[in-house]
């Protein structure tokens, strides 16, 4: 299907969406398949193997025990952190997965994570996020066997269907009533229909989904941003993993709350975006439940900044409950569009082009959002996109210890703070502007090809060197 605003926002767990919601997705799907082909009954052993960055970095992002839930049927969007915690405790104490069991009727293999094959050297032609799946009988033949590539976003793509996703997906977007896939096309959609960006997004979505259910799907999307910061300003102590990162969030609160006692003075404005990126990022960290946006490692930039917009834009201190939700709709839609225009052209993975694709694209996006909650035309908006990407540029990903912790959380706080900047700037103009949000995108793509492996999502280079972890 071509890619939407439920694509682009997801619900998953920790910490990163390519190599914690993409295996995770891909190996639900594995055992699906063996459960609908009938074959469980004759399986007796399992082989995962993980290439590229996930093997490279696969133990700080989860990676292996998100495919071991995976393997058992568990899917992120569905699966809660307290179901996490229990299957893989036991799985560590027996040392037994329930292959597909998730649902009861499983087949119970000695398998855990120290089983996984790991090619960290080695990486597959289609992306650098490759995993495959074998299963044998009694006799060590071949019951079935699948490779997949997290593309990031929590997106998974199957080898040897390549193609035929590609053709699906542009076959699906004849069926949308508006495609765009640049920026251009998207502002002339806007121009031809007189309509914002979130109008012709919606008109988009209604192709698949009614109006009530569109609504209420993105009402979802941000209660459970809200759940995820709640959650994340109760817990205290230090990150897992080995940094010993503290968490700052639950500090950072009781300050606020003592010293903008209201929630309402203009001037703390940047902390309290600050502080629901933190909060954010530090519960992904943890492995907690979050939404992609459009990943798991740029997660805490698009709640900031819609909490920014529901809080300090003009006229929201006295705005009804249907308001609020009327903004939260609009923003996500124009951030999706532009999410759309990122995932269409170039890439969101940070194994593929630098946190420049994750962290970047978010702030891009949410820019992109604020400015049309807060009354700007198109261009303005697309403006306010280009604006937050282009001094994105050439962000590595480069992640000490391979953990979604330095300098990811931070990250995101300041690039919420850069969308915002973005959006008020782009305000401040007319909507024309020298340098169009399609050729940052393509400079970003570009730039993504030319960057060393090792900026990528590696842990081979960057700070991830030049910073001991102990």
């Amino acid at each position: 299907m071509a890619v939407g605003v439920f694509d682009l926002f997801s619900v998953g767990i920790g910490p990163s969406s390519s190599h914690t919601v993409g295996p995770m997705r891909a190996a639900a799907v594995f055992a699906g398949e063996l459960r609908d082909a009938g074959v469980l009954g004759s399986v007796a052993s399992l082989r995962v193997d993980l290439y590229g960055s996930l093997a490279a970095t696969g133990r700080g992002h989860g990676t292996m025990t998100a495919t071991l839930l995976g393997l058992e049927g568990y899917h992120p969007e569905l699966i809660l952190p307290e179901e996490v915690e229990a299957r893989l405790a036991a799985i560590a104490e027996t040392g037994v997965l329930n292959l597909a069991g998730a649902s009861g009727g499983g087949v119970e293999l000695p398998y855990a994570v120290e089983d996984m094959v790991l090619h960290p050297l080695t990486v597959l032609p289609r992306h650098t996020n490759g995993m495959k799946f074998a299963v044998s009988d009694a006799e060590g033949n071949i019951v079935r066997e699948a490779t997949f590539f997290s593309v990031g976003g929590g997106f998974i793509v199957r080898e040897g269907e390549e193609n035929a996703a590609q053709q699906e997906l542009e076959e699906s977007k004849k069926e949308l009533p508006l495609p765009f896939r640049t920026a251009a096309e998207l502002l002339g959609r806007c121009a031809s229909k007189g309509l914002g960006i979130s109008d012709i997004m919606f008109i988009n979505e209604r192709a698949s989904r009614s109006e009530e259910e569109i609504r209420e799907g993105l009402l979802h999307i941000w209660s459970v941003m809200e759940a995820c910061v709640e959650t994340s300003l109760k817990r205290e102590g230090v990150l897992p993993g080995g940094l010993r990162v503290r968490r700052r969030a639950p500090d950072w609160l009781e300050r606020l709350l003592k010293e903008d006692k209201d929630r309402n003075d203009p001037k703390y404005w940047q902390e309290w975006v600050n502080l629901i990126a933190l909060a954010v990022n530090e519960e992904n960290a943890s492995g907690g439940r979050v939404v992609t946006a459009p990943t798991n490692g740029a997660a805490g930039i698009i709640p900031a900044v819609l909490y920014y917009a529901l809080n300090y834009a003009p006229g929201m201190d006295k705005a009804s409950q249907k308001d609020r939700d009327d903004v939260v709709v609009k923003f996500l839609l124009t951030a999706g569009a532009v999410g759309v225009l990122y995932k269409e052209q170039a890439s969101i993975s940070g194994a593929e082009v630098g946190c420049q694709g994750e962290v970047g694209s978010a702030s891009s996006m949410a820019a992109a959002g604020l400015a049309e909650v807060m009354g700007g035309t198109p261009g303005q908006v697309e403006n306010a996109a280009e604006i937050a990407m282009e001094h994105n540029l050439g962000l590595t990903c480069d992640p000490i210890g391979g953990l979604v912790q330095i300098p990811c959380i931070e990250r995101n706080a300041i690039a919420a703070a850069k969308a915002i900047n973005a959006a008020k700037m782009a305000l401040w103009g007319d909507g024309t502007h020298r340098v169009s949000l399609d050729e940052v995108i393509v400079t970003m793509r570009e730039t993504g090809k030319d960057m060393s492996d090792k900026y990528k999502e590696t842990a081979m280079g960057g700070l991830a060197v030049n910073v001991v972890e102990c």
